[in-house]
C-alpha cells in the first residue's frame, strides 16, 4: 500500500493556539511540523469526517522518530504529551484505506495549545479561591514569564549559532591558507622537478 506524504509547516511565536483543517486523501498522511523548548507541555483536539470502512490513525514523533504519542481509528478526541527536549515535533494523521475499497476524501481539523495555553485558569482561580481580576493577572503573569524565557532561549540559540559560524569562518580560512601553501609547495616542486628533468635531457644548463 502506497502513502504519500504531506508536510503542513506553521510557524509560531510562543503560547500561541493553533487551528487547522485540511482534506486527508485516501492512503496519504499529512503532518503538523512545529519546533518547541524542552518540558512544554501540548494539548489537541481533533476531529475527523467519517467514513465507512476507513480509518485515520495518527502518531506524535520527535526528530529522531521517537513515538510521545499515538491512536489508531480516531474520529473525536484529545491529545497531549509531552515535550522532552527542544526539538522538532510531528503530528501526522495516517488514512488507511482497505485495497478493495475505493476511498473518500476525509476532513481532518486540529487545534493545538502548548505553554500557558494549556492552562485551565478558570480551574486554578476556584482552587485559590482568586477573583476574576486575579485570575486574569495570574495569566498575565505566566505569559509574561513566558515570554522572557522565550525571548532569553532565542538569545541563547543566537549566541550559539554566532559561535559556530565564527568557529566555521576560523576552519575556512585554516583551511585557505593550508590550501594556498600546498599549491605554492606544489609549483615549486613541480618548477624543480622540470628544471632537474631538462638539465638531464641536456635541454637546458
Amino acid at each position: 500500500m502506497y502513502y504519500s506524504s504531506q508536510c503542513l509547516v506553521l510557524l509560531t511565536f510562543v503560547l500561541t493556539v493553533n487551528c487547522i483543517s485540511f482534506n486527508l486523501e485516501p492512503n496519504s498522511q499529512k503532518c503538523l511540523k512545529e519546533e518547541l523548548q524542552g518540558n512544554v507541555p501540548v494539548i489537541g483536539e481533533f476531529e475527523v469526517s467519517e467514513q465507512p470502512g476507513q480509518r485515520i490513525d495518527y502518531i506524535v514523533t520527535d526528530s529522531k522518530g521517537h513515538i510521545l504519542a499515538r491512536h489508531e481509528d480516531i474520529s473525536k478526541g484529545k491529545l497531549s504529551f509531552n515535550t522532552e527536549t527542544y526539538d522538532m515535533y510531528e503530528i501526522c494523521f495516517i488514512s488507511r484505506v482497505p485495497q478493495n475499497q475505493k476511498g473518500i476524501t476525509q476532513l481532518v481539523s486540529l487545534i493545538t495549545k502548548h505553554g500557558v495555553e494549556t492552562k485551565n485558569y478558570d480551574v486554578i482561580g476556584d482552587a485559590a479561591n482568586l477573583k476574576p481580576i486575579e485570575i486574569e493577572l495570574k495569566r498575565l503573569e505566566d505569559l509574561s514569564n513566558a515570554i522572557v524565557q522565550d525571548f532569553a532561549f532565542m538569545r541563547k540559540r543566537e549566541e550559539e549559532m554566532r559561535d559556530t559560524n565564527e568557529s566555521t569562518n576560523d576552519r575556512v580560512l585554516y583551511f585557505s591558507i593550508i590550501s594556498i601553501c600546498v599549491l605554492i609547495g606544489l609549483a615549486v616542486w613541480q618548477v624543480l622537478y622540470l628544471r632537474r628533468y631538462f638539465k638531464a635531457k641536456k635541454l637546458i644548463e
